[in-house]
């Protein structure tokens, strides 16, 4: 139907039932005779643990159990498994990366690496109960030196982490042409390096992780009810290499997760502990974090000091990238460590014709909490490097930062693109898309405003960022459309909703498709039990590939359903066309609505031998080539230079997602990624206490998330480009805003402290440190 079309802002079908309060969080499921779950963290980040006595906590009333990991490990308990092992790109790439991986358990055994780290867990009538007893384990440590840098990590007298990783190197891993890069540095004519942190942020998710396991006895089944982003994943490992049973014999369902940002695609080890507990009690056990937990024990993000250089030409172009990085990953893999720093590296050829890119990246063990993807997983950092670079470039070289990425800005005839890391961009108009920026933010009026804010004291700069980043590539996934006898279709998706609108997006994919009311589609996801198989969300990809897998399923199911049609009407198929939810004969006014067609799916007559009855299909999609979407960023903010505070007066975006299916949830997906970008630009750190490894920034009152009167009205223009090789012609937008943001607001920061002869300054932009570098640059 024309107002559920592809294109149509159609607003959010789920939005009724959450704002309403009638989601299903984890925190909302209520099992018969549930107990509850406590952890006990140590309050070090490097201890040795002499013992634990639990005697008097075990005594106390309504508690259930009491588990250690001495426990775990006599029941044959694994650890957090992490299967990523970081990809060969181009020709000087690492074949088949060493990775040093220590057991990653599920409660810490003879020593705890980090502060928060799960100790034991105490099962109880009740939560209060649970906490009063965890309050009287006594656990002896002696503690230990931490090392919560890299640097500091690396240095020759650093505690180790782990036995076994020599400096505390987890694996040292490099990418690209470094043979085509080292003589473009031995021509070059100018060569421009900078040297960035990328801080680490924590997730901040507003629904907080949780957990709730039941085990039948009868059957040796496990359930895990949960908030994640990739429940067969979560199956697979917990199956694998946690308990060691068939997949089959665990089911991972999920209802509604309130933000994931791909700290709730892994598993953790509550997750482990509730299943674990729950077959040792015979009852169902749930955990709830709380959030001074979700700083301590949820996997974080970023965290890495990057240098690169620039090998320049006499005319401005860019001849080599050289990229040498080293990695936080905190004191054991997360299950996807790895990925960040070095799957999605290939982010770092941008925009522009670099002949030649060499990135080597070092991960190394710290003591702080482990670090996994966070949105954009890797791409947001080499974006945030390049772009910065480019500006650095353009302060060297003295020329207009516009006109030197121009000069090397990949074009349309140069398409399909093949990077020295070996993307093929196969779609996209950069150009275009840089002038509709800088056109839409008034860029060329620009020295009339900073003249405006100097007359009142006030220092203001604007900065751009020009990304592409790959999305939609590298697995498949399978979706199945059913239509019940009433009409009504039901769409089957391995994808994981966590915030996005999955249920409208896929609805109104379905009903654009086959003439449907959105509300006479269902979407379901995150139950293993009812869903076959499937990824999950993450990438930016849910879209992009599960819903190209379900309008293959669709296109299945309705070659199927013209068949019954042309039995029905007594015309070849050939001669039937489906049209806004009807099959009609063609040049005639015969036709019979899909509705018609589902029904007698049903009898027998029109069931295929061996098969079932009713219209059902699946459909598969293993995408041929990745998707580019691609944007430009502009950010103009004011700066008091007395105080530092740091107003962001506006910010343009113009991007190329391809063929859009729902502007509103665009735009949404954009505002989110934009403002968690602008966070960790401008507000967020994690600090710990370089002495004891104690976590300083533990709560919202330490660490300072942005809110909404910290933004201007975000600004969005699209101005895309169909996918050739997707079959919805979709690109992908989740992660794009996270993916901009950084470096447009730090280019803007730094042009408008450039004149006191401020040329370096790192995130975040908060008002003490912007206040000391101006201080300094003006000499105290």
């Amino acid at each position: 139907m024309g107002e559920f079309a592809f294109g149509q802002p159609v607003k959010r079908k789920e939005d009724p039932r959450l704002l309403t309060g009638r989601g299903k969080f984890i925190e909302d499921r209520r099992e018969p005779d549930e107990a509850h779950a406590v952890l006990v963290r140590s309050p070090h980040a490097h201890a040795r643990i002499l013992s634990i006595d639990s005697a008097e906590a075990g005594a106390m009333p309504g508690v259930l159990g009491i588990f250690t990991g001495a426990d775990l490990d006599a029941d044959g308990i694994g650890g957090i498994p992490c299967e990523f092992v970081p990809p060969k790109f181009g020709i000087s790439g690492t074949e088949n990366c060493p990775v040093i991986r220590p057991t990653f358990p599920v409660l810490a055994r003879d020593r705890a690496r980090f502060c928060g780290e799960g100790v034991a867990v105490v099962v109880a009538e009740s939560v209060a109960q649970a906490k009063d007893a965890a309050e009287l384990i006594v656990v002896d440590y002696d503690a230990l030196p931490a090392a919560i840098g890299t640097k500091e990590a690396r240095a020759p007298e650093a505690p180790q982490v782990h036995e076994g990783a020599s400096g505390n190197v987890s694996f040292s891993w490099e990418a690209g042409d470094k043979p085509g890069v080292d003589a473009a540095f031995a021509q070059a004519h100018r060569v421009v390096s900078v040297e960035l942190v990328n801080n680490r942020v924590v997730i901040g998710a507003m629904e907080t992780r949780g957990a709730l396991g039941l085990y039948d006895a009868g059957t040796g089944r496990f359930t895990l009810y949960t908030a994640t982003q990739m429940p067969h994943g979560i199956r697979h490992e917990l199956a694998k290499f946690v308990f060691r049973v068939p997949e089959q014999e665990i089911r991972v369902a999920v209802g509604d997760v309130g933000g994931g940002f791909g700290a709730k695609n892994s598993l953790y080890p509550e997750q482990v502990l509730v299943l674990y507990a729950a077959r040792e009690l015979g009852r169902p056990v749930k955990w709830i974090g709380e959030r001074g937990e979700a700083f301590l024990g949820d996997y974080q993000g970023r965290d890495n000091v990057t240098r690169g250089e620039l090998a320049l030409d006499r005319e401005g172009h860019i001849r080599g990238f050289r990229v040498n990085a080293t990695a936080n990953l905190g004191a054991y893999l997360a299950p996807e460590g790895p990925l960040s720093p070095t799957l999605n590296t290939s982010a770092l050829a941008g925009v522009y014709r670099t002949p030649a890119i060499h990135v080597r990246v070092t991960g190394v063990f710290t003591h702080t909490a482990p670090v996994d993807v966070y949105r954009g997983a890797g791409r947001p950092e080499a974006i945030y490097l390049l772009e910065s670079l480019i500006d650095a470039a353009a302060r060297e070289l003295n020329v207009d930062v516009v006109d030197f990425r121009r000069r090397n800005l990949v074009s349309p005839a140069e398409l399909p693109f093949k990077t020295s890391l070996g993307l093929v961009y196969d779609s996209g108009e950069f150009e275009r898309v840089l002038d509709a920026a800088l056109a839409r933010a008034n860029w060329s009026d620009f020295a009339g405003r900073r003249a405006g804010s100097a007359r009142h004291g006030k220092l203001r700069g604007i900065g751009f960022a020009h990304y592409v980043e790959r999305v939609a590539g590298g697995w498949a996934e399978r979706s199945r459309i059913e239509l019940t006898r009433e009409g009504r279709a039901i769409a089957y998706l391995g994808a994981m909703s966590n915030g996005q609108g999955h249920e409208t997006a896929f609805a109104q994919l379905v009903a654009a498709r086959l003439g449907l009311s959105i509300d006479d589609v269902e979407v379901v996801e995150g139950d293993t039990d009812r869903v076959a198989s499937g990824h999950g969300t993450g990438g930016s990809a849910s879209l992009g590939i599960a819903g190209a897998a379900l309008d293959a399923a669709m296109t299945t199911m309705l070659a199927r359903a013209k068949q019954i049609a042309s039995e029905l009407l007594e015309t070849a198929p050939v001669d039937i066309e489906f049209d806004d939810g009807r099959f009609i004969v063609a040049g005639t006014d015969r036709w019979i609505p899909l509705a018609e067609i589902a029904r007698v799916a049903f009898e027998a007559r029109f069931t295929p031998p061996g098969g079932k009855p009713g219209l059902g299909e699946d459909g598969d999609y293993l995408p041929p080539n990745p998707t580019f979407p691609n944007g430009c960023h502009v950010a103009e903010v004011e700066i008091d230079p007395e105080t530092g505070a740091l107003a962001i007066l506006r910010y343009t975006m113009v991007h190329d997602f391809g063929r859009v299916l729902n502007p509103l949830l665009v735009e949404g997906q954009l505002h989110g990624g934009v403002a968690q970008g602008l966070g960790q630009a401008g507000f967020e750190r994690v600090v710990h206490d370089p002495a004891s490894g104690q976590l300083l920034s533990g709560s919202f009152m330490d660490y300072c998330l942005l809110r909404a009167d910290d933004l201007p009205n975000l600004d969005f223009v699209e101005r895309s480009t169909p996918s050739p090789t997707n079959p919805l012609g979709i690109k992908g937008c989740g992660e794009a805003g996270a993916a901009g943001a950084p470096p447009a607001l730090m280019n803007a920061i730094l042009d408008a402290l450039v004149p006191l002869g401020v040329r370096h300054f790192d995130m975040p932009a908060t008002p003490e440190r912007l206040w000391r570098a101006i201080r300094d640059a003006r000499g105290g």
